[in-house]
């Protein structure tokens, strides 16, 4: 996959992304999504292989995909996006980090917004689902501005959490996506 929106460049992950993301997980960026990452150098290198493996499937409705988020300018890996088959709800969803060092800039909502018009746009998924912790502001007011809309909030277990927590729930369909990515 090869995506570009004014800011960044939303592409396949390759093997040279183990050390950006390894250096992301140190700073806490990946526990919301992969739980304790104090040893995901001994693992990330085989998760960017099977992240590579999925991408030639480019499959959303199994299991997941992810994409690296480069700054263009820089050239500097900034974080991932992606698409994550819930389950529990038979329902694509997306997912997405960003390095500490480079929150705050907008960067998530820019390249979860591209990746859903794709998506969207080319007829694979027709909805795609999201949920946050209520207490995680940021990811909520992320979604939004990348279009998704609140549909529900209700206590919910995601795949890390020990227990379930008051969760927001937001949806965007074809229907209701304006397909303008270079917010």
């Amino acid at each position: 996959m090869y995506l570009e929106t004014r800011r960044l460049l939303v592409r396949s992950i390759q093997l040279t992304d183990e050390k950006p993301f390894i250096e992301m997980a140190s700073d806490g960026s990946l526990t919301e999504i992969f739980g304790d990452c104090s040893e995901c150098d001994k693992w990330m290198g085989d998760f960017i292989r099977e992240a590579m493996r999925l991408d030639l499937e480019n499959n959303p409705h199994r299991e997941y995909l992810a994409y690296a988020i480069e700054e263009k300018e820089s050239h500097s890996v900034v974080g991932s996006v992606g698409t994550s088959f819930y389950e529990d709800f038979q329902k694509v969803g997306v997912t997405y980090f960003i390095g500490a060092r480079f929150r705050g800039k907008g960067y998530a909502a820019e390249a979860l917004r591209v990746l859903v018009t794709y998506f969207l746009t080319n007829g694979q998924v027709s909805q795609f689902i999201a949920t946050a912790r209520t207490d995680n502001n940021a990811s909520c007011k992320t979604l939004e501005k990348a279009g998704f809309r609140l549909t529900d909030t209700r206590l919910y277990q995601d795949l890390y959490d020990e227990r379930e927590v008051l969760s927001h729930f937001y949806e965007i369909t074809a229907n209701s996506f304006s397909g303008n990515p270079s917010i």
